[in-house]
């Protein structure tokens, strides 16, 4: 019995596998093509050679980095407060981070493009200002995160010896709460990240350059160009779920080990 459930485990995983390796395999086959069924890199090489391309990734970058660093900043300290002061508002604040998932990206974009007019005005046309819509648009998958996180944990227990040794709330937060979560922190962003990388819609009809509005103009030009960049964003998305696995599973044996 254990042997065939070994036997099903590992074929199940090859299928797996194969599912998911075979499209990059193509993907950068494709990316190789030269004329006369050689092999170039010229794919590859013309990323660094396209100014436009590059000030595009560099700007999706920022933006992953901006959009997860707001919303852990705004999600953190105020599910730790209604947990521990107003537990009869958890669910409507579940409610209201949840939503933006069930409302398509263009109408929130109808909702969004009157304020990104007073956006504009104040602030410039910087294509940075897309911070606030992605918070917007990462806010379920990094509330259920943190939430999962901090349902794991005695948040009231900890709190409340921390509290009674003198630590501010800021401390609380900071060498407490924030300890005890990392690794739903560390998910919250990866998903962030990889949900901004990957937006489309937002970007484009908002009239901003970022990288999935390059890679969809680049298509349009130079398939291989595209293909590449696509790939390479892929590749750096699931090397932050590999290092998000590291770093989960260190931590785990830690806990085992000083135990």
């Amino acid at each position: 019995m254990t042997r065939s459930r070994s036997v099903a485990r590992t074929v199940i995983l090859l299928v797996l596998g194969a599912f998911f390796l075979l499209p990059l395999v193509a993907m950068a086959e494709f990316t190789t093509r030269g004329a006369g069924g050689t092999r170039s890199l010229a794919s590859w090489a013309a990323i660094a050679d396209d100014p436009d391309l590059v000030e595009a990734i560099l700007v999706s970058v920022q933006l992953a980095v901006t959009s997860s660093v707001l919303v852990l900043v705004l999600l953190v300290p105020t599910m730790t407060w209604i947990r521990l002061r107003l537990p009869g508002l958890r669910r409507l604040v579940e409610f209201l981070c949840l939503l933006p998932v069930a409302i398509p990206a263009i109408v929130l974009v109808v909702g969004m493009a009157p304020l990104y007019a007073w956006v504009n005005y104040f602030l410039g046309d910087s294509p940075l200002t897309l911070t606030f819509a992605y918070a917007v648009l990462v806010l379920p998958f990094a509330y259920r995160a943190i939430d999962a996180g901090l349902s794991a944990i005695d948040l009231k227990t900890l709190a409340e010896a921390a509290r009674g040794l003198g630590a501010s709330w800021g401390t609380v937060l900071l060498r407490v709460v924030a300890p005890n979560i990392r690794t739903a922190l560390i998910g919250a962003s990866l998903l962030s990240v990889a949900l901004v990388l990957g937006e489309f819609t937002i970007a484009s009809l908002l009239n901003f350059d970022t990288l999935q509005v390059r890679v969809n103009l680049l298509g349009k030009r130079d398939a291989g160009v595209s293909i590449a960049v696509s790939l390479l964003t892929l590749l750096f998305a699931f090397a932050l779920l590999f290092l998000l696995s590291f770093i989960g599973g260190r931590r785990r044996d830690t806990a085992v080990g000083g135990g």
